[in-house]
């Protein structure tokens, strides 16, 4: 035995069964133990991106965290963006992090850097394992760090030594802190401030909007006159016909700060007060009124369903509250505008499918028109860091391989990740990319009107064109095994994506979009 093999005997133990991998030289003894063990699904990644992304989408899907395996800090520093994304959505997530042997870091060699310091710009806990026979205890660690309250980031730092050095003994699993118990004066609160006539919003976000939860506050609302609001950029919201119906608080801070104008407070549930994604001329940061008062019921790491549960009771909320109804839209043949693709989205995504939203200046527009489609799940970009949903909607597949996975990808940040297509094709995922195509960092042409940065020349709009070169979707969808069409009308579109979700496996397919990305502002 060595360090390695404890220390995957504790995560076994500890309920690891998947490894999103892109390994080195350092991490060659824990590949080894990984390859002896049928309990571990190993998953090889091109790109660290994808590795972080992937095991962001199935934390989210699945409950429970996969161990990422990165090399050194500059491999770590390849995942950053999708940790990042990962760190906002309050993820699971282990990532076991190769390094030099202890006593290799004196010579300053090429990849001698600062593994622990990367590692905290992400990670609510971080370890650099002390020895060989602290390896499986500080992997039973990082799993109880990672598993604690709604979920965190935990980084193992292991120096390859303590991989290959003789070890006995692994770990149990050591119990992670459980959601923390909401304070009684939080409901009293609450519950005074739903019954005061004043205008109230109801704000949720992180595990509210699961299928439970969102009931309970969906007839809270009902009952005390409140309106339901989603935070913008949701982990995962259980939503489509049946299930309780909300608004989501717009992207745009000038929409947003219109939208919220007449609340005079705010219940915040799993979520903070809203606020703008960047500052901008003029435009306020905090996008409720000024006066409007805000209550926190539960922060994200609380044990949101009870308190709902017992909020519910105090105001004698309804038995059940309003549903959204099905929704078929009437498919009319055309050119494929953002509205168009969403309503053949709308009419053929079939139950219980899982959406990963990348679509960028589209993904508004798309999760307007869904909101009456069959159930399913919508999983949002957290962080604003992009490149994460071909990995999130990968890493979704993976937690449930059962389900219909549809990635809305915007073409820009479809490059950023583009080799988790092979990685699709390589574990079979039943994953369809619809890559929504206008050639263009599209939301950048509307952030430099809102910005009033200037009158663009030629120069300035070559640094958001990706039309020259062309880059053709479908080729590097077959190049890496993945079954690829192109479309640009709705029948072509309908056609398209009825076959995918009737056919397993992974799908590109590439949407011409057409698209007026400065509607709705002026300079």
């Amino acid at each position: 035995m060595n360090g390695a093999h404890t220390l995957l005997d504790t995560l076994v133990a500890a309920g690891i069964e998947v490894c999103f991998a892109n390994p080195g030289t350092s991490e060659m003894h824990l590949v080894t133990a990984i390859g002896k063990t049928d309990a571990v699904r190993p998953i090889l990644c091109l790109f660290e991106g994808v590795v972080t992304g992937a095991a962001d989408g199935y934390a989210r899907m699945s409950g429970k965290p996969a161990i990422t395996l990165l090399h050194l800090a500059p491999g770590y520093a390849n995942g950053m963006a999708n940790l990042h994304n990962a760190s906002k959505a309050h993820t699971a997530i282990v990532n076991i992090v190769g390094d030099h042997a202890v006593w290799h870091h004196q010579y300053n060699a090429p990849l001698t850097s600062d593994v622990p310091g990367h590692a905290r710009l992400q990670s609510e806990w971080v370890r650099v394992s002390a020895s060989a026979e602290d390896l499986a205890l500080a992997g039973a660690e990082a799993v109880q760090a990672a598993r604690s309250g709604a979920g965190h980031i935990a980084t193992l730092i292991v120096p390859a030594n303590h991989a290959w050095e003789p070890a006995e003994r692994s770990y149990d699993r050591l119990q992670p802190e459980p959601l923390a118990t909401v304070p009684e004066a939080s409901i009293a609160a609450a519950a005074a401030a739903l019954t005061n006539g004043k205008r109230t919003a109801i704000v949720v976000g992180g595990g509210a909007l699961r299928e439970g939860p969102l009931t309970l506050a969906g007839r809270i609302a009902a009952g005390c006159n409140a309106t339901l609001l989603c935070e913008t950029f949701p982990v995962r919201v259980e939503r489509g016909a049946g299930r309780v119906p909300f608004a989501r608080i717009p992207y745009f801070a000038e929409q947003a700060i219109e939208f919220l104008k007449d609340f005079e407070q705010m219940i915040l549930i799993g979520t903070q007060q809203p606020v703008a994604f960047f500052a901008y001329p003029g435009v306020a940061s905090l996008l409720a009124p000024p006066d409007c008062a805000m209550l926190t019921l539960a922060d994200v790491h609380d044990d949101i369903g009870a308190a709902l549960d017992e909020l519910a009771k105090r105001v004698a909320a309804p038995a059940d509250c309003p549903r959204q109804p099905r929704v078929a839209p009437t498919l009319v043949d055309g050119e494929l505008t953002p509205g168009a693709i969403g309503d053949v989205i709308s009419a053929r995504l079939p139950e219980n499918a899982i959406v990963s939203d990348e679509g960028i200046t589209c993904g508004l527009e798309l999760f307007l028109r869904t909101q009456g489609a069959a159930p399913h799940d919508w999983l949002a970009i957290t962080g604003g860091s992009i490149g994460q949903g071909l990995p999130v909607s990968f890493g979704a597949s993976v937690a449930c391989p059962s389900r219909k996975v549809v990635a809305f990808q915007a073409d820009g940040s479809a490059m950023y990740t583009v080799q988790a297509l092979w990685s699709m094709a390589r574990e079979k995922s039943d994953v369809t990319v619809v890559l929504l195509n206008n050639s263009s960092y599209a939301i950048l042409n509307v952030e430099l009107m809102r910005l009033k940065a200037g009158d663009p020349n030629p120069k300035t709009l070559s640094m958001l064109d990706l039309g020259n070169p062309v880059i053709d979707w479908v080729s590097l969808a077959r190049g890496m095994d993945v079954h690829a069409t192109q479309v640009r009308t709705v029948r072509e579109f309908d056609e398209a994506f009825s076959a995918a979700m009737a056919t397993p496996g992974p799908h590109l397919i590439e949407v011409m979009v057409v698209q007026n990305v400065g509607a709705g502002f002026k300079r």
